[in-house]
């Protein structure tokens, strides 16, 4: 019986704790599969009846969403590796910076991120209107030259001044300049840090609603998040067909964290056994 316990002591809190955040899941999933017209169900019906499958269908025929997720993935696929290089460099410098440029530099990144995105809405369009950049996929993935995020920066500084210095004195004697320090001794023990900015930037562009809206006039480049305010406008009231489009963007997130949440595990913890815990 004892062999029994011990795991369960250990998975069973874990578990409780993945409910609350799969069973709003469950639910927009069940919902997206009632029957199109009919309205929310005053209790959560896990299986509704009938199964409705043709909703994601449908939805297909509503808005051109294969168009729109297109560009979704162009603009993650532009954004997220160059915020990985901008961030990680900007915080590998940060981390080789003196002590008294380092905590400034720190404290400024810290007010960055107090600053609402809605102060920068006017300059940026400003901005990108006179570089020839409104309409166009680059003024979506423009702030990934600064890092998307100033957190971003921070993640890889904390990751990096966790290495010890010695590792980079002694290949600086070697010879090595700034880029062969951050590329071959830096980055590769900072494994967890670029995961979580990958899936946190993949995330950002992803859902990214407003910037569509405000840099792009062709309906023929909007975004996903952007589809889906669209379909909500054609229709208000049917809930099944929104919710089928709510799940189809959510999806694409759910699959991307399912195949890097490996690399969030501490290697001493990847076989470790329950029965030991």
């Amino acid at each position: 019986m004892s062999r029994w316990i011990a795991p369960l002591k250990y998975h069973l809190p874990r578990i409780l704790v993945a409910l609350l955040f799969v069973g709003p899941l469950l639910a927009v999933v069940s919902f997206s599969l009632r029957k199109p017209g009919l309205p929310p169900p005053r209790n959560i019906e896990w299986v509704p009846e009938p199964v409705a499958f043709g909703n994601y269908g449908r939805i297909f025929e509503i808005v051109p969403l294969g168009t729109y997720l297109l560009n979704s993935l162009l603009v993650a696929a532009i954004a997220v590796p160059v915020t990985l290089v901008t961030a990680a460099m900007a915080g590998f410098a940060m981390a080789r910076s003196r002590r008294q440029a380092r905590e400034r530099l720190v404290v400024l990144c810290v007010l960055l991120m107090l600053v609402p995105a809605t102060a920068l809405w006017l300059t940026r369009f400003i901005l990108f209107k006179n570089l020839g950049m409104i309409d166009t996929v680059w003024s979506l993935a423009a702030p990934a030259i600064m890092g998307s995020s100033p957190l971003f920066v921070l993640l890889y500084f904390w990751a990096f001044r966790r290495i010890p210095l010695d590792q980079f004195d002694a290949a600086h004697l070697d010879g090595a300049s700034f880029f062969r320090l951050w590329h071959e001794i830096a980055m590769p023990q900072a494994r967890a840090a670029t995961v979580t900015v990958t899936v946190l930037a993949f995330i950002f562009y992803w859902s990214d609603f407003f910037s569509p809206l405000l840099y792009l006039k062709s309906e023929e480049r909007y975004t996903l998040p952007v589809a889906l305010q669209l379909m909500q406008q054609m229709d208000k009231t049917n809930w099944p067909l929104l919710m089928a489009g709510a799940v189809f963007i959510t999806v694409p997130v759910i699959v991307m964290f399912l195949a890097v949440q490996r690399c969030f595990w501490p290697d001493d913890q990847i076989n470790r056994d329950p029965a030991t815990v």
